[in-house]
């Protein structure tokens, strides 16, 4: 009998190892919590700078854009008062003096 007792009294302890083991290993200390969460926070600030980068530069794109547009207005009111000047010389007799 005191080998199944000391049998039995070594399976608790190895139970209650296995037990205490596994509950303490589930715990993260604030240490691995903060070097975590400073891993992400890099990487979610350079995707923020990616962003705004590329938000700065739709906005340049987007005024150039504009500015363009508003030359090609400008152009096509200019082309607009010459197409009435180039009709009105079209329409014109053309005189040839004689040759002598």
């Amino acid at each position: 009998m005191p080998r199944v007792k000391n049998r039995i009294a070594r399976i608790q302890l190895a139970a209650a190892l296995i037990v205490g083991g596994l509950s303490l290993s589930a715990c993260a200390t604030n240490k691995y919590v903060d070097e975590q969460i400073a891993v992400v926070n890099g990487r979610v600030s350079a995707v923020d700078a990616k962003a705004s980068d590329a938000g700065a530069r739709a906005d340049a794109a987007g005024a150039a854009a504009q500015a363009a547009a508003a030359d090609a207005r400008t152009a096509n009111q200019r082309l607009d008062q010459l197409t009435a000047r180039v009709d009105s010389l079209e329409r014109r007799p053309i005189t040839r003096r004689p040759r002598n």
